[in-house]
């Protein structure tokens, strides 16, 4: 597919709206659909890598209370035929078919590939991938169980969104809110993995979320990874032009 002249790809991720509380989220959520609102006057497609959400679960007849302007935000720019692409992350997982169906947007549970102006792009939130992380891949395994999930859906919502809440917000507190470090070429599990889809297949661009760490590395031979961070301390997004990705930042 080539991109219209003057026309952008926008990539995005790690907006875990809900997280810390509702005050820094609703502001957070706010920035965000600024920004949206300014992309789409020159954007020819949105891609959203993951973790939109800090947590979410549709039940069969209930979705997540909150979240109406980044939604009304989405809806609007689909209707206006502008597309958005969604990849699950590992807090917002649990997606069944309401972005398909609401927003227009389809929605992706493993990393994609896609081609615009003859470069070759690899895109995935960037959970479970490359070496290492076992604990977290074998309860991945467990999240996506049709079963696991069936159990947790029986639950009241407000009984199985206040839990999940709770174990999220636990979680980050572990972390001590520290910002994330670059571990170097050699350990950091997205290039490594990079390097190893790279051994049978080129692509020029790997764009991944997860990392809460922007990051533009070049992977030699013409490839570059991109990280895109995150929007709870960067405000980092990606862009691509036609024929140069870039990774930038929202000052406003």
């Amino acid at each position: 597919m080539n991109i219209p002249a003057n026309k952008k790809l926008y990539f995005l991720s790690d907006f875990h709206l809900g997280s810390p509380d509702f005050a820094s989220s609703l502001a957070r959520e706010k920035k965000i659909v600024q920004f949206l609102d300014e992309a789409k006057a020159d954007a020819a497609q949105i891609f959203i890598v993951g973790d939109l959400f800090d947590f979410w679960y549709e039940y069969k007849h209930v979705v997540p209370r909150g979240y109406t302007r980044i939604l009304g935000k989405l809806a609007e720019i689909t209707d206006s035929g502008i597309p958005i692409h969604f990849f699950v992350g590992n807090h917002d997982m649990w997606i069944r078919n309401y972005f398909q169906t609401e927003l227009n947007i389809p929605v992706y549970f493993e990393p994609k590939t896609f081609e615009f102006n003859g470069k070759k792009f690899y895109i995935g939130h960037g959970d479970g991938l490359g070496p290492g992380d076992h604990g977290y891949k074998f309860l991945k395994k467990i999240f996506r169980n049709k079963i696991c999930q069936w159990l947790f859906g029986i639950l009241p919502p407000s009984i199985g969104i206040g839990l999940a809440n709770y174990f999220s917000n636990k979680s980050r507190q572990k972390g001590g809110g520290k910002l994330e470090e670059f571990y170097g070429e050699e350990n950091e599990w997205l290039i490594i993995y990079c390097k190893e889809v790279l051994q049978k297949e080129h692509f020029d661009y790997f764009i991944f979320g997860h990392r809460h760490l922007p990051i533009d590395f070049d992977l030699k031979n013409g490839s570059q990874y991109i990280n895109l961070g995150d929007w709870i301390n960067y405000n980092s997004y990606a862009e691509f032009n036609g024929e140069q990705l870039q990774l930038l930042y929202y000052k406003k």
